[in-house]
């Protein structure tokens, strides 16, 4: 019987596969969610560098949040990626969900990004 971890594991590869078939040519929104916080950055997988980062135990945001883990923090993280993005000059992104379903924290974190001016 295939564990709830080695599935998620195959989602992520199928959904991170689809985006390396069709050839990466902007940077790559990565997305991790954990039980309690979570974290998004932007890679540049030509180079392997991160070119900005931003999660819910950052200090600019540390005053401002109830929790780690709810909607309004992960429209928040989204906004604070985005801006850190744009001071390096990055205004598309290809959103890479790591097989997570795109809906809560991962929805409100694109969202935010969006307001915050990336293009997706």
């Amino acid at each position: 019987m295939i564990s709830k971890q080695e599935r998620y594991q195959f989602r992520k590869e199928r959904s991170r596969s689809k985006l390396f078939i069709n050839g990466i040519h902007r940077p790559r929104l990565a997305v991790y969610r954990s039980s309690r916080y979570l974290y998004a950055q932007v890679i540049d997988d030509a180079t392997g560098t991160t070119l900005a980062a931003a999660s819910s135990l950052d200090k600019e945001l540390k005053g401002q949040l109830k929790s780690g883990k709810n909607i309004e923090t992960a429209k928040k993280v989204g906004m604070l990626l985005a801006q850190r993005a744009l001071k390096k000059n990055v205004t598309e992104v290809c959103f890479d969900r790591a097989g997570l379903i795109y809906h809560g924290r991962i929805k409100a974190l694109a969202d935010g990004a969006r307001e915050g001016g990336l293009k997706f």
